[in-house]
C-alpha cells in the first residue's frame, strides 16, 4: 500500500504478501492453473496514515519481493533449488462478476 502524494512522489507505507500456492493453506500446495481467476484476499494490513487532499492510494501487485520477502521463481518448484525463473502474469480483475476493491476503514476527526 503506497501514498501518492500530489506531486507524484510516493512513499510506501505496508507491504504483505500471499504467495498463492499456499491460498488454501500452508499445509498444502496447491498450484494455479493458467488462465483461471482466483480469488485473493490480502488480511494483516496494519498502518495509520493520514491522506491529504490529492492525495492517492496505490496497491500494487507482483509475483515476488525479493529481498523482502522469500524469491519466487514462479515454476510451481521447490524454492531452493530451482534456477531458471518463469515471467509472472498478474491481472486485476474488475469487471461485473470479477470485482476487485481495496477496502481500508476509517477514522473519523
Amino acid at each position: 500500500m503506497i501514498d501518492v502524494y500530489p506531486d507524484g512522489r510516493a512513499f510506501n507505507l505496508y507491504d504483505a504478501m500471499q504467495r498463492l500456492r499456499y491460498r488454501e493453506g500452508y499445509d498444502r500446495s496447491v498450484l494455479l492453473l493458467p488462465g483461471k481467476v482466483y480469488p485473493v484476499e490480502i488480511t494483516g494490513l496494519v498502518a495509520g496514515n493520514y491522506f491529504g487532499p490529492g492525495h492517492r492510494i496505490r496497491i500494487e501487485v507482483a509475483g515476488s519481493n525479493f529481498p523482502g520477502f522469500e524469491r519466487n521463481l514462479q515454476t510451481g518448484g521447490n524454492n531452493y533449488d530451482e534456477t531458471r525463473p518463469v515471467v509472472a502474469v498478474n491481472r486485476v480483475h474488475h469487471s461485473t462478476g470479477q470485482v476487485s476493491f481495496v477496502e481500508l476503514p476509517t477514522v473519523p476527526r
